[in-house]
């Protein structure tokens, strides 16, 4: 499985995003969080978004890949417009996305193992979430 459309969407998002690294927390893991700044660097992270969506062949608004073992993730959407992305590689990952009101982007990309996420947006928020455990 090749990991360009993530790449991609990563690379073009970055200089534009403010990204966030938090330190490594008790289960071992370190996560990496893009959020536009503005409506211009939005519209660029949902074009990489929905880019990675083609690549995937997702033809929903919510979808959960996941390969590994023990892994667990759900998504919940209220609303128009909404998409979700959960895609997991590894294991014991635990994932949610959360999603109420409309117009919200959101794609979290969990590798290794132990990696926990939960993410939640209310009304046009974008963002993506990428966790590498051990």
């Amino acid at each position: 499985m090749t990991f360009r459309p993530l790449i991609l969407a990563a690379a073009l998002a970055m200089p534009l995003a403010a990204p966030i690294a938090t330190p490594a927390d008790a289960s071992g893991s370190i996560s990496l969080n893009l959020t536009p700044r503005n409506a211009d660097e939005a519209a660029l992270l949902r074009l990489g978004l929905g880019l990675y969506a083609i690549r995937q062949d997702i033809r929903t608004n919510g979808h959960v890949t996941q390969s590994g073992w023990n892994n667990a993730a759900g998504i919940a959407q209220t609303g128009r417009g909404n998409q979700g992305i959960i895609h997991q590689e590894g294991c014991n990952h635990n994932g949610t996305l959360s999603q109420s009101g409309n117009h919200n982007a959101h794609g979290l990309f969990q590798f290794g193992c132990n990696a926990n996420g939960h993410v939640t947006q209310t009304g046009g928020q974008t963002g993506i979430t990428i966790q590498y455990g051990w």
